[in-house]
């Protein structure tokens, strides 16, 4: 298990998309590096008040702990109290036209790390007890080698015979618990059905090749995660998600989530190349305002990621990149029958599956 790998894959990855938005909009992102006193740091790239994008932010995190925070462990009571790391890229962009959807895309690394730990006479030492130092807070080129880390030490017949009889549960509980995660997903104010097969599709290309069932799961999956249960409706009209995923062993693993991520620009920009020059005026602009207030009520309510970061004590400018410039919440308001605004709630907001049969 490299973890380098997975952190020279995603720095890159910022970096191409961060490239390539800048090619279509034509303005420049700011490049913010941060540094996380409890370990790690990260970059953030914002892009703010653009021609195509009024607010786009880009944002890579490598950060590190002692414990869990409970974000994290309440999923994995197993991982509770053992030092870990994350690494990962995550995106949200708020395009200016609103005929043109907001965005959301992330894909990440997790690993809960072994616990460094010898067994003495039969009996588990932790590190720190007896004279032992403390393990040292991790970096990210050596999270792959704690599971290796446990020893033996064998000090009399009685104490070899004890700890053979007490290795087999230490020896999973001596594993590093990794996973990884993330998706994409596309949010409408104006709905066109072939934007929304052709981001569908492209997401499940990036699938197919690893087991065609992925994208099936990962669809409901999304669905399940991007709805809004106080307001019984989905944010958006999905796209992918997955998490504690470690299915396909490590190498296989990181080869979908690098498909998911390479997959990104090719899922969305065409979508933004067909959209960004349709005429709109106020009305629409209010209404895109109105609909961001869903996505606000998502990330500070629901959102793991969120949560996660606010719970690790991560950087709060980077953690809320996320969020959108204009919002506007308005009391019990519905759109007119048969308006543009209610074809969104008709035709789009309804877990649609968008490529049946195609």
């Amino acid at each position: 298990m490299n973890t380098q790998h997975v952190y020279e894959y995603l720095q890159d990855l910022q970096n191409r998309i961060v490239e390539a938005v800048q090619m279509v909009d034509g303005k420049h992102f700011l490049h913010d590096s941060w540094q996380r006193p409890e370990g790690g740091g990260g970059t953030s790239c914002m892009l703010e008040e653009g021609n195509v994008f009024e607010r786009a932010g880009i944002g890579f995190s490598h950060v590190m702990g002692s414990k869990l925070p409970p974000s994290a462990s309440a999923a994995h009571p197993e991982a509770a109290g053992r030092a870990w790391e994350a690494m990962g890229v995550s995106l949200v962009f708020h395009p200016r036209n609103p005929y043109i959807p907001t965005v959301h895309m992330n894909v990440r690394f997790f690993v809960a790390k072994a616990p460094r730990r010898e067994v003495i006479s039969g009996q588990h030492v932790q590190p720190g007890q007896g004279g032992e130092k403390t393990a040292e807070s991790a970096k990210h080129q050596g999270a792959s080698q704690d599971a290796d880390e446990a020893a033996t030490r064998h000090t009399t017949e009685g104490g070899r015979e004890a700890a053979e009889d007490g290795n087999e549960g230490a020896a999973h509980e001596a594993q590093p618990i990794w996973w990884f995660g993330g998706g994409m997903d596309l949010t409408p104010y104006y709905g066109f059905e072939e934007d929304a097969v052709h981001f569908h599709r492209t997401c499940r290309d990036a699938l197919d090749a690893f087991d065609r069932t992925l994208y099936p799961r990962f669809k409901k999956d999304c669905d399940d995660y991007f709805y809004l249960k106080h307001r019984k409706e989905p944010r958006g009209i999905g796209g992918i998600f997955f998490d504690d995923f470690n299915d396909l062993g490590f190498e296989q693993s990181f080869a979908m989530l690098k498909s998911v991520g390479d997959a990104f620009l090719n899922a969305y920009l065409p979508i933004v190349q067909r959209r960004k020059d349709i005429a709109y005026g106020e009305r629409e602009r209010d209404f895109q305002a109105y609909r961001r207030g869903r996505y606000v009520e998502f990330n500070l309510v629901y959102d793991r990621g969120t949560l996660f970061g606010l719970q690790s004590n991560g950087r709060t400018e980077s953690i809320l990149l996320s969020m959108p410039p204009v919002v506007k919440w308005r009391y019990d308001w519905k759109p007119a029958d048969g308006s543009p605004e209610s074809r969104l709630y008709s035709n789009f907001l309804t877990g649609k599956d968008w490529l049946s049969g195609r």
